[in-house]
Formats: C-alpha cells, sequence, structure tokens
C-alpha cells in the first residue's frame, strides 16, 4: 500500500525517521509530509504510535488532470468496491487547483458527484455525504496537473489524540508539541532522569505530551473512533493484536515512574483545564501542575537539571507586543539566575520578542503553528561562574566578540542595512536562500549568502598586489561582522575562499570534516545543500528566477538541462508537470547529488533521466527533440573528461546552433553564463530570435550586482 503520512512543516525529518522506525518502506520526505510503503499492519502501527503525524493518507489513485471532466473520470475510476462498504457515508476533503479548476468547492462537488455516480450505477443506493463525521473521509489533492486520491485512514488529524478535551485560548497542537521536545532531545533526556518544567503551560500540552513520551505510550490509544472499520481492507484481529500491544504499554506507564515534570500557569481556569487533561491521560500524580507566576519560578534542590520549554504568547496588537516584552526578558533573568546547567527551549510566533531576551540561542528551528511562522530558539543556560550571558560576556562554548574594529563595523553596519532591505521581499516570497552581501564595499571583496538560517561566507581571492597579512586582516574584519550581525559562533559559518578552480579540481572536497548536508526549500522544490564540502554548495543562487520561470513553463513538455549541476532546474520542471526532463552532466558526483535531490521529491526516474556525458558529445548525438532547454555552461573547463577544452566566449556560437537542432519549432532554449567579459556574437546567430531577460533574470537579492550572470531566451524564427 501506498502512503503519504501529513505533518506541520517544519518537522519532516523527524516525522521521516519516526516512520522508518514504524516499519515504512522506501520513504521519501517532502514538503509537508512523508511518503511511503507499507503494509496494512505498517499502517495500523503509523495510527496508534505516530506522535507527529496530522494524518494517514491511503493513495488510491493518481492521474492527469486538466478539466473538471478528467477530474470526474479520475474519481469514478476507483474501484470504491474494493476500497469501502457501499452503506459508509462520507465526505470529500479537496485542496489544489488548475486553470479549469479553480475552487476548492467545486473540485469537492465533482469528485463527490463521481463516487455517487459510481455507486448507483454499481447497483447500489446512493450513499450519504456527511460533512461532520463520515465514516470514509476522501483526501483529494490536485497539483501541478496530477490529482491524487486518498484515504485518511485515521478519519481525523491523530493530533487529536483524546486526552485533551479542555484547553486555553491559544492551544498548542499535540504533534506540535511533541516535535518541539524531540528538537529539544527531551527523550535524551528523560532517560538521564532530567527534569522538565513549562512556567505557561496554559492546558498542559507540553507536560502530557513529554510524559507520554518518556513512559512509551502509543498516543493514539486514547482516541474511539477509526475510519479504516469502514474500509474493505480491515483486517480486525491484526488490529486487535496492535492494539492490545499498545494498551499493554498503556498499563504498564501506571506502575513506571517519570522524572520531575512540573507546569505552572497565573490562571487557575486554564491550569484546571490542565489538571483534568492529565487525568484523562492516566497521569494524575505522574505530572504536577500548580499556580504560579513567571516571576516566582525557582528550581527546587531537588529537580535534576533537564530542559524548561514553553509557548509564551506572540502578541497581535503593538500594546500586547509591548506589555509582553517585560515578559520574555522576565523568563530570561529567572532561567539565567536560578536554572544555571538547564537548556530554555521559547518556542514563539514573534521572534522579534525573544531579542529582548538579551540571550543569543545555540539552535534555532523554522516550525509552523497552523499557518503562523514560528522558531523554536534554544538556550543552554551556563553558570554565573562560566558566564554572564547578560553582559554579552564570551564563554568557552559560545566566544562573542562584541567589540569590532572601525572596518568590521561598517560591514556590520551594511550587512543590517541589506537584511532590513531584503525583509519585505523575503516576507512575500518566502525564500529562505538569499546573498546579502556582494562585495558591497570593494575593499571588504566577499559574498554571503544565507542558507536556511545559516551563513556561508565566501572571500574573493585578493589581487597579487595586496599583501596576505592585509588581506586576512580584511578577511577576519568581515568574518567579525558577520558572527555579530547574524549572531553566530565563530565556527558555525562556513568560509571559503572563491577562486578559479580548473579542470578536476572544481570537483574536490573543499573540507574534509563531516558536515552534513542541510535541507532548504525554493518554492515548491526541496533541495540538499552543502555549506562545508565544495567550493560550491549545491544551489546557485542567482539562477532562482530561471528556475521559477521555466517550472511555469513546462507543464506537459519536455526539458533538457545541460550542464544541470545538481539538477535543481530539473527538480522544478519535474514538479512543475514536465512529461520528461533530460540533465546532462560530466561529474558523478554531481549526478549522484542531483539523484538525492530527485528522491528528497519523490521523483522517479522512468521519465526524468540522468546523463553522465561531454555535453558537446551528448548534443551530437541527441536525435529528439525538447520543448525548453536551458544551457548554462561554466566559463571555461579544461577537465580531463573533455577531448578539448571549454571556453564559453569561443565556443558558445557552436553550442546554441547545436542546442537549436534539437530544439521544437515553438520551444525556447534559455542560455546563461556567469563571464562578466562575456559579448554575444549575434552577427553568427542572425537566424535565430534573441531576447536578452538578464534584466528580468535577476532577482531582488542581486540588484546590486547585475553583472552576476548574463541570459538570453533563444527561439526559432517562424
Amino acid at each position: 500500500m501506498q502512503f503519504f503520512v501529513t505533518c506541520p512543516k517544519g518537522f519532516e525529518d523527524l516525522l521521516l525517521e519516526e516512520m522508518q522506525s514504524l516499519g515504512a518502506e522506501d520513504c521519501r520526505q517532502t514538503i509537508a509530509g512523508v511518503a511511503c510503503d507499507g503494509e496494512l499492519d505498517f499502517a495500523y502501527k503509523a495510527v496508534l504510535n505516530s506522535r507527529l503525524a496530522n494524518r494517514v493518507l491511503w493513495s488510491v489513485k493518481k492521474a492527469l488532470v486538466e478539466t473538471a471532466d478528467d477530474l470526474y473520470a479520475a474519481a469514478k475510476a476507483v474501484e470504491w468496491k474494493s476500497i469501502c462498504r457501499p452503506d459508509a457515508s462520507f465526505a470529500v476533503d479537496f485542496s489544489g487547483s488548475n486553470r479549469a479548476i479553480n475552487n476548492t468547492q467545486f473540485g469537492a462537488l465533482r469528485v463527490k458527484d463521481a463516487v455517487v455516480d459510481y455507486w448507483r450505477e454499481a447497483g447500489f443506493e446512493r450513499p450519504n455525504v456527511d460533512k461532520q463525521s463520515p465514516d470514509v473521509r476522501i483526501n483529494v489533492r490536485l497539483n501541478r496537473g496530477e490529482v491524487t486520491i486518498a484515504l485518511d485512514f485515521a478519519g481525523g488529524s491523530l493530533h487529536q489524540r483524546g486526552y485533551r478535551q479542555e484547553q486555553g485560548a491559544a492551544p498548542l497542537k499535540e504533534n506540535l508539541a511533541a516535535a518541539i521536545l524531540l528538537r529539544m532531545g527531551w527523550p535524551a533526556v528523560a532517560a538521564n532522569g532530567g527534569s522538565l518544567i513549562d512556567p505557561m503551560c496554559g492546558s498542559g500540552t507540553f507536560l502530557t505530551e513529554a510524559a507520554l513520551m518518556a513512559l512509551d505510550v502509543p498516543p493514539g490509544v486514547y482516541r474511539e473512533h477509526w475510519a479504516f472499520g469502514h474500509l474493505s481492507v480491515h483486517q480486525p484481529a491484526l488490529w486487535e493484536r496492535q492494539y492490545s500491544v499498545a494498551k499493554g504499554q498503556l498499563a504498564k506507564a501506571a506502575d513506571t515512574a517519570l522524572p520531575p515534570i512540573f507546569g505552572f500557569d497565573m490562571h487557575p481556569p486554564v491550569l484546571r483545564a490542565a489538571n483534568n487533561n492529565i487525568q484523562r491521560a492516566g497521569l494524575q500524580g505522574k505530572v504536577i501542575v500548580g499556580h504560579n507566576t513567571l516571576a516566582q519560578l525557582r528550581c527546587d534542590n531537588g529537580w535534576p537539571a533537564g530542559i524548561i520549554v514553553t509557548n509564551p504568547p506572540y502578541g497581535e496588537r503593538l500594546g500586547e507586543v509591548e506589555a509582553l516584552k517585560g515578559t520574555y526578558l522576565q523568563m530570561a533573568q529567572v532561567a539565567k539566575e536560578y536554572f544555571a546547567g538547564w537548556t530554555l527551549g521559547v518556542f514563539t510566533g514573534n521572534p522579534e520578542l525573544a531579542q529582548h531576551m538579551r540571550m543569543r540561542a545555540s539552535k534555532k528551528n523554522k516550525l509552523f503553528n497552523g499557518a503562523i511562522a514560528c522558531e523554536l530558539q534554544q538556550f543552554k543556560i551556563l553558570a554565573a561562574s562560566e558566564a554572564t550571558l547578560r553582559k554579552g560576556e564570551a564563554t568557552e562554548e559560545r566566544p562573542i566578540n562584541l567589540s569590532l574594529t572601525d572596518g568590521a563595523q561598517m560591514v556590520a553596519n551594511r550587512l543590517r542595512k541589506n537584511v532590513k532591505a531584503l525583509k519585505p521581499w523575503l516576507k512575500k516570497t518566502g525564500n529562505e536562500c538569499y546573498r546579502v552581501y556582494d562585495a558591497d564595499m570593494p575593499e571588504y571583496s566577499a559574498a554571503i549568502d544565507i542558507y536556511a538560517g545559516e551563513v556561508h561566507l565566501q572571500e574573493y581571492a585578493a589581487p597579487k598586489t595586496i599583501k596576505p597579512a592585509a588581506a586576512k586582516a580584511r578577511f577576519n574584519e568581515i568574518h567579525a561582522a558577520v558572527c555579530q550581525v547574524f549572531e553566530k559562533a565563530p565556527d558555525e559559518i562556513a568560509t571559503k575562499t572563491r577562486e578559479r578552480n580548473k579542470g578536476e579540481k572544481q570537483y574536490e572536497k573543499f573540507a574534509l570534516a563531516d558536515n552534513p548536508d542541510i535541507k532548504v526549500m525554493e518554492g515548491h522544490a526541496a533541495f540538499w545543500v552543502n555549506l562545508h564540502k565544495y567550493i560550491d554548495t549545491g544551489l546557485f543562487l542567482d539562477h532562482r528566477p530561471l528556475r521559477l520561470k521555466i517550472a511555469s513553463e513546462v507543464l506537459g513538455k519536455s526539458f533538457l538541462n545541460l550542464f544541470c549541476y545538481t539538477a535543481t532546474a530539473s527538480v522544478h520542471a519535474a514538479l512543475g508537470g514536465a512529461k520528461k526532463t533530460v540533465s546532462v552532466d560530466m561529474s558523478k558526483t554531481y549526478l549522484a547529488w542531483a539523484k538525492r535531490n530527485f528522491d528528497l521529491n519523490h521523483i522517479g526516474e522512468e521519465n526524468h533521466l540522468l546523463v553522465q556525458s561531454d555535453v558537446s558529445k551528448y548534443l551530437a548525438g541527441c536525435r529528439e527533440g525538447f520543448d525548453v532547454i536551458m544551457l548554462d555552461p561554466p566559463s571555461f573547463s579544461n577537465s580531463k573528461r573533455m577531448d578539448d577544452v571549454l571556453d564559453i566566449q569561443r565556443d558558445h556560437v557552436a553550442l546554441i546552433k547545436r542546442c537549436m537542432d534539437v530544439l521544437l519549432p515553438t520551444g525556447t532554449l534559455y542560455f546563461s553564463n556567469n563571464l562578466r567579459t562575456f559579448k554575444l556574437d549575434a552577427d553568427e546567430l542572425v537566424r535565430f530570435n534573441i531576447e536578452d531577460i538578464t534584466a528580468q533574470s535577476i532577482d531582488v537579492d542581486f540588484s546590486r550586482n547585475t553583472k552576476i550572470h548574463q541570459c538570453f531566451a533563444i527561439t526559432h524564427k517562424r
């Protein structure tokens, strides 16, 4: 069986590990979920044991859809008799759109009509539609021309465990609370006897989830309604075995001791709700809540050091935000004064409020609370003898240099100015990988990029006329400014010197240390990048607009990506609905990287090919046509894998002409290169239409340096 297990954005990697631990096979992490295969036994385990999932969706049909009639036909083609009972009531949840289906209610209606007509034509009575509490919930998602029809295996969101029937004004979903606890390493802390405190506990979600996690109680054991009982695949005996195991774990928990877990709040009504929820979970006497203000919070001598985790108010109106600044500061002051050796975790939808804590976060994780983009900021509380973090003093763990030279201060000022200028654009686009500085001040010649919160600093190699000592001093000033502006320790910044690499050197590892890849998002695509191993990270940021343009133009078309690097443009094309992509590069390293990008986005290789070849040789032997071609060659290459040296100024005419030979009559070739002195030989290409689209291909973050690349759209004359 094929499944898609959903979760809020921000902890898909945790969900992937959890699904693998429950026996899922062929797991593929994607946006807001994990696609996987598994037997029926896995599905039962998932709905009972997952602490992180929202829904376990059983995929029963995928089809290409252009019109509403296509959608109707796809839904009616499902063999509903082999899936569910004819007397089961149902409801349709629909998401997505295309040109013909631009309303989710309309899409749901067409699917509903198809299901009803299927049962009628099969000789059964019309099934009931129950939008509130259906026996079977059909989940339909339309994305980039493909519809996926699935059944919600549990019948409702798994974050609704069943124990929390009372809550405060702004409750945290149970699976989000579990993800935060996992990010903070609570299972290991609990195993070592460490404590947990929530000083603003509300209805007790952190406390209850922490206790269930420490006791290994399956969170689904409290639920009473399961939709799979109405499905034809349901095997009661197999389910009872799984459920009995879960009940046994719950019974065992009653006699198992817990480390100290305490919650405090200053509002009696929510404390009563917390106590009632804790009792329904069978945790009375194990989890303690009490009335206390934040200022009164103290560490009892009997509490082993552990974690403080809380979800303080975010503030929606200006007056509220101003009042909350003092709350955040007070939380930091209490933690530093009375909880040395603990870790403080603050989950907030207003990271700017966290700045008033006057502490440096050791870790930051982006998560979503519904539609609200939030951050989990973790702070290690050091003893006063180690550091007074309130005053910003250095520690061995986080050396902080707050005094900058005049030159470093100028760089820091420019960085702050650039960050401020980019904020509206970043908020509008959601880009998490972007450039904040590109030799804006020529004497400080470096490029500074942000990748999902991590900093990548590339120094441009100084001319030979600059003394090495002077160049090193300038770079040290850049580095110090970056540390201060982005609140990073020196070893948290990826630093490189950018110089011309020749031949095989461009594929060699830049750093030997074991630096893991990080996952970043660009539009709908996810990519692996590595800020340390190679001179390039795996994602050329300046070509973002061209990749997104290609993604919007390739629905139902074929795409050829030459000098593909890690095939990021091909990923966008595949997700944009391209019927076929071919990605060509000489490097095994980059093609292996491209394969991992394909896997990350659940892109199969049947229609999306990776070809290791010299581009010139590939084009010479190519006998098929393509609708869209991307040609992004290096400026110069003398790799041993090539029969000849590539000089893009000298060779671009021949390359373009051969590309146009395989470009279909109505197609477009996008030719780009990064040679600053490049001149297009238009006289040799007069039989083609050539449009210089460089200006449109430069995004806001590269507007300070528009010579980063040149880009042309080339088509056949008709």
